[in-house]
């Protein structure tokens, strides 16, 4: 059986770090978490122009680890949001030239609910997590495109998660 590239995406409190943990331990895959590792590496964590500029090198180092673990033979779980369809398509792409298959996931989660559970997870903040603002949840609401059923049927096999409100 060919490794897996587990791609989960969403928006920040779609659940996105819940799901890929359940994977992980699951289907004993190898899990990459851009703002745990992030967390990790900042000092002032209130400072979202830093949190900013180590994103895009932190998943970089992530992805060319996932994909020397693909060569491998070992299935990864990738959670870092996927907003464009242009980024999913890119690792969809490599991943299935390395000969692994890849699954997305994709957590539907409404405003109104994200909002919700930002809110609550503000109030509460779980290791590897950042307070989120409203205003900063609104904007990447906007900025965010939710793949659609030709691309979903470009993935080897995908899942859509609704959410249920609470």
């Amino acid at each position: 059986m060919p490794p897996t590239l587990y791609m989960v995406c969403g928006l920040p409190g779609a659940g996105k770090t819940t799901l890929a943990r359940q994977l992980e331990a699951t289907l004993r895959a190898v899990r990459f978490c851009p703002d745990e590792w992030i967390k990790a590496l900042i000092q002032d964590r209130t400072d979202r122009a830093e949190m900013d500029r180590l994103r895009d090198p932190v998943e970089q180092l992530q992805w060319a680890t996932a994909q020397d673990l693909l060569r491998r033979g070992v299935s990864v779980v990738l959670e870092n949001g996927f907003w464009s369809s242009d980024e999913r398509l890119a690792y969809r792409m490599t991943a299935q030239a390395l000969g692994a298959r890849v699954f997305l996931h994709f957590l539907d989660v409404s405003k109104q609910e994200l909002t919700r559970r930002i809110r609550a997870r503000n109030a509460n903040l779980p290791p590897g997590s950042f307070n989120v603002g409203e205003s900063e949840l609104a904007v990447w609401f906007d900025a965010f495109v939710p793949p659609e059923l030709r691309e979903l049927e470009g993935y080897d096999d995908y899942e859509v998660h609704r959410a249920n409100p609470a």
